[in-house]
């Protein structure tokens, strides 16, 4: 399929249609003119991806059933490999293989990379295949200090992204986000508690 606009990938003539009944087609043509649409991984990009732990991952089956699926891991375990792509060591897990399936018959993919404390989306269009025989390419996604087991590569070619609106998005947090945090305020609620059993213990002047 030829595509005018990054973005066709997403608005297809059906959705384009969709927007001109709502009225809001006008402003998204400006927007494909203008060209808001990435096409390469870029800096911002690479920089965003760095502290995510965790995003979703759609595929299809080959007649098109969507299947989508949440992937975690350490912190900046979705990896930048060059300019166009995109990878992530696959844990082991529950063995129903349901997106190594799916890709193995359909490599349309996508990402949606969530990061829920700053209320921020973005969300990613390509195409991914599985990869199990590169052990170079395993041991450069792969993370000694995380427990998880690698069985393969998800490798993931961008054809197009785009920064989503922080609307509806409810902040939330993982946890090594919050722990030091935590650990100063216990911190601090043990030194007063100290400073009060002194002041208790502190012999009065009469």
């Amino acid at each position: 399929m030829v595509r005018t606009y990054p973005s066709d990938v997403a608005f297809t003539p059906a959705v384009k249609a969709v927007q001109e009944r709502a009225g809001s087609r006008k402003s998204y043509a400006r927007m494909e003119r203008d060209g808001s649409w990435e096409t390469t991984v870029t800096d911002d990009l690479r920089e965003y991806i760095a502290d995510l732990d965790m995003f979703y991952l759609t595929t299809a089956t080959a007649d098109g059933q969507p299947y989508v699926q949440y992937r975690g891991g350490p912190p900046g375990f979705l990896k930048a490999l060059d300019d166009h792509t995109l990878a992530f060591a696959d844990f082991g897990g529950n063995r129903q293989y349901l997106s190594v399936g799916n890709l193995s018959e359909n490599p349309k993919a996508f990402l949606f990379l969530m990061d829920y404390a700053n209320r921020r989306r973005v969300k990613v269009w390509g195409t991914a295949r599985v990869v199990e025989d590169d052990p170079e390419l395993l041991e450069k996604l792969r993370d000694p200090a995380y427990p998880g087991r690698v069985e393969r590569a998800i490798v993931f070619t961008v054809a197009a992204w785009d920064v989503n609106c922080p609307q509806h998005i409810h902040r939330r947090f993982s946890e090594w986000q919050i722990a030091p945090k935590i650990a100063a305020l216990q911190a601090r609620i043990a030194e007063l508690e100290a400073e009060v059993v002194s002041l208790k213990t502190k012999p009065k002047h009469t």
